[in-house]
């Protein structure tokens, strides 16, 4: 029993103390727990202290930069205000200045008002005076002369008036017939060459006399057989070993005198010797044409050329307008041409194309009533040419109306090349005395010191020496000077006066 007791006790007193040592370690732990805890907290509000202090400090430091910001800043906006201020004074000083200036300016200037009044009193009681005295010496009233020079310049002024007009209406008529005479010329050479002896005919020389029959042949059918072939008069006279061409058309002219001097060179002349020279010597011009269109086109760079245009061209060497051989006027206008639309910016190469055709309906073999323009515009659109090639050529002496810039570029060079000089000119000593006549015509009067001729006499520059003409007299010497030119010269349309009088004063600082 005792043990059974034991056995039962031992069990449970064993529980008990397990218990109790659990109770107590689990106390011990707690307490550990809270001791740890509590150093935790203490560390915690330790650091947190710190990062009090720290935040403080910062916001501390934070504020006093701020505040030495703030101090810069208004240290320099007082100073800006400052400079600001001074400007104002300075701008304020400046005024009260120039207001004084002004005040004695409008003092002095009062001054002169009353010193011109009492001068312009003066002067009125000194004209009266005058007034009197002419009006005693003249015996004319201030009125009546007055009268008599206002109708002295109505009648000068009418009769300047009634010789502007004359003039005006001569330079018209000969405006007029000088369209006219284009007109008629224009026509003459769209059916042949110049009518002009010496491009309508030429001359061949003979080694003799003898020769003039054997050109001549047995019934005169040497002379008929070359006259048919050739298309030209051969005129057979009294001139001393020489017979004499005559043909409108130069082509035919040429290929008549090539054709006679071969066969005078080789001497036999007949019928069928005859027909073998002509038609050799024509297909020779006729391969000088193109050659000479061809050289026409490679000097100027032209390409893509029609055939046809090509022999056109040619046709041109052997024509001649106002003395200009009219294939030389055709290059020099397309160089013209060309220089032009470089200058102003259009296209070089189509305004040289159109302008080494412009001419081309010249050459033309037909028998249209249509002038060379409308002739060429026509040949250029079946050679299948640009239309605004075709329009240049038709409008290039205002036929029909210019579409595009290179069309006007084309008429001015044309005009230039038929106004170059050398082309339509005066004897060198007729221009240089003509000109000397007018300088010395002007400085034949009192107070021109020099006069020169400028613009090929048709303006003429005259210095007037400033100390002898006053500026309200040199309207009238330019009159003066106008009237003794239309009287003593004669020239076509106007001369232009322009009058110089200046004061140069020259000065040396040393």
């Amino acid at each position: 029993m005792p043990q059974v007791v034991w056995y039962i006790v031992l069990p449970f007193v064993g529980i008990v103390l397990g218990w109790i040592i659990r109770w107590i370690y689990a106390r011990f732990q707690l307490t550990a727990s809270e001791q740890k805890a509590e150093r935790v907290k203490q560390d915690a509000i330790r650091e947190a202290e710190a990062q009090k202090k720290e935040i403080l400090l910062n916001a501390k430091d934070e504020l006093i930069r701020e505040r030495n910001q703030q101090e810069r800043e208004n240290r320099e906006r007082r100073a800006e205000i400052q400079r600001f201020e001074a400007k104002v004074n300075k701008k304020e000083e400046l005024l009260e200045q120039r207001a004084a200036d002004f005040e004695k300016s409008e003092k002095e200037l009062a001054e002169q008002k009353n010193a011109l009044s009492k001068r312009e009193e003066a002067l009125a009681k000194q004209e009266e005076m005058y007034r009197v005295e002419l009006e005693k010496i003249s015996g004319l009233s201030a009125q009546e002369a007055k009268e008599l020079i206002i109708k002295n310049l109505e009648n000068e002024a009418r009769h300047d008036a009634q010789g502007l007009i004359n003039k005006i209406e001569q330079e018209a008529q000969l405006t007029a017939e000088k369209k006219a005479k284009d007109v008629l010329i224009t026509t003459i050479q769209r059916i042949a060459p110049e009518v002009t002896s010496d491009i309508t005919v030429t001359t061949v020389s003979l080694p003799s006399d003898e020769m003039k029959g054997r050109i001549i042949g047995r019934e005169g059918r040497n002379i008929r057989t070359l006259e048919t072939l050739t298309g030209v008069d051969i005129i057979i006279d009294d001139t001393p070993e020489a017979v004499v061409i005559s043909c409108f058309d130069p082509v035919r002219k040429e290929i008549a005198k090539e054709s006679l001097e071969r066969l005078i060179s080789d001497g036999r002349i007949h019928p069928a010797r005859i027909e073998e020279v002509v038609l050799k010597v024509t297909h020779e011009i006729q391969n000088k044409i193109y050659e000479e269109g061809e050289k026409a086109l490679f000097d100027l760079g032209i390409h893509n050329m029609n055939a046809d245009g090509v022999r056109a061209l040619g046709r041109l060497y052997f024509r001649t307008s106002y003395g200009q051989n009219v294939l030389t006027h055709s290059k020099e206008v397309a160089m013209a041409a060309s220089m032009l639309a470089a200058e102003i910016g259009v296209d070089r190469e189509l305004a040289k194309r159109a302008a080494i055709l412009h001419d081309i309906g010249k050459g033309a073999e037909t028998d249209s009533d249509q002038n060379h323009a409308e002739v060429g515009a026509e040949m250029a659109r079946k050679m299948g040419e640009d239309a605004r090639v075709v329009n240049a050529i038709g409008a290039h002496h205002n036929d029909i109306q210019a579409e595009t810039l290179e069309a006007v570029i084309v008429q001015i060079a044309d005009a230039i090349s038929a106004a170059r000089p050398g082309a339509r000119r005066e004897t060198i000593d007729n221009y240089v005395k003509r000109l000397e006549n007018l300088e010395a015509i002007a400085e034949g009067f009192n107070g021109v010191e020099k006069a020169y001729a400028i613009q090929a006499g048709r303006e003429l520059r005259i210095l007037v020496n400033n100390e002898k003409i006053p500026d309200n007299e040199v309207k009238d010497l330019a009159r003066n000077i106008a009237k003794q030119i239309e009287n003593d010269l004669r020239y076509p349309g106007r001369i232009r006066l322009t009058m110089i009088r200046e004061t140069r004063i020259i000065e040396y600082a040393r």
